[in-house]
């Protein structure tokens, strides 16, 4: 494989790479799939675009991944910084809405939360250069190709992004078991940014700190004591919609 190249897997995540006009470099699938109406549609844009297509059967290197028999190799997803969108945002007229992840490493909760997000028209995702998640085969196929709708934006120093979007009239809320905050006493029809940290160790002191509020989704009496975090990323997310849309 090329350097700064990444492989990635499955019909709706490849199409949606299509879709975001990505380089694409070499498309493989299996012959089977044919009659399948968007492998069609991969097929007449590889051909369109001189993009090399390789029919093969076996599927060995991946074969305990879900492929539904179709591979391609790309280029590298570009990670952006949050001061060249949150102006761009304003100028288009939006309402900001931001998620901070905290030390998300594992995959396929930082590809849910990128799904999510996709889906509930989230501006950009922040992450951090250490301590987070590695945009690989396995996270873009868990976003289910909505890494390549939304921005995200890998930052050195999240404490000065916090105090850089708040000096844009952003409110920065933590969600955390550790308040008495129930998420649904507050106002998210203002440009808001969530911080969400691991289910291991939580959402940093050093972040909360700087936070304008911290909120939790109410949690019946005796239950589990926390959500999965993409999980609760859907919920606040959701809220958030279900005000901006009243």
């Amino acid at each position: 494989m090329k350097k700064n190249t990444i492989m990635i897997y499955g019909i709706n995540t490849l199409y949606e790479a299509i879709k975001s006009k990505i380089k694409i470099y070499k498309i493989y699938l299996n012959k089977k799939n044919k009659k399948n109406n968007k492998i069609k549609k991969i097929i007449k844009y590889s051909k369109k675009n001189n993009i090399s297509l390789n029919e093969i059967i076996n599927f060995k290197k991946i074969e305990k991944k879900n492929h539904q028999g179709v591979f391609a190799i790309i280029d590298h997803i570009q990670l952006l910084k949050i001061e060249n969108i949150i102006p761009m945002i304003y100028n288009y007229g939006k309402i900001p809405l931001l998620i901070i992840l905290d030390s998300i490493t594992d995959v396929r909760n930082f590809g849910s939360i990128v799904r999510t997000s996709a889906c509930t028209g989230v501006d950009a995702i922040i992450i951090a250069t250490k301590n987070s998640v590695t945009i690989n085969s396995d996270s873009i196929k868990t976003s289910s190709g909505g890494i390549f709708k939304i921005p995200i934006c890998k930052e050195k120093n999240i404490i000065k992004i916090i105090r850089y979007l708040k000096s844009f009239g952003i409110q920065v809320i933590a969600v955390t078991e550790k308040t008495d905050n129930i998420c649904y006493k507050f106002n998210y029809k203002n440009p808001t940014a969530f911080i969400l940290g691991s289910e291991q160790k939580g959402i940093s002191k050093k972040y909360l700190s700087l936070c304008n509020n911290t909120v939790k989704l109410p949690l019946i009496k005796n239950s589990l004591t926390s959500l999965n975090v993409s999980v609760a990323c859907g919920a606040i997310l959701y809220e958030t919609i279900r005000q901006r849309l009243i």
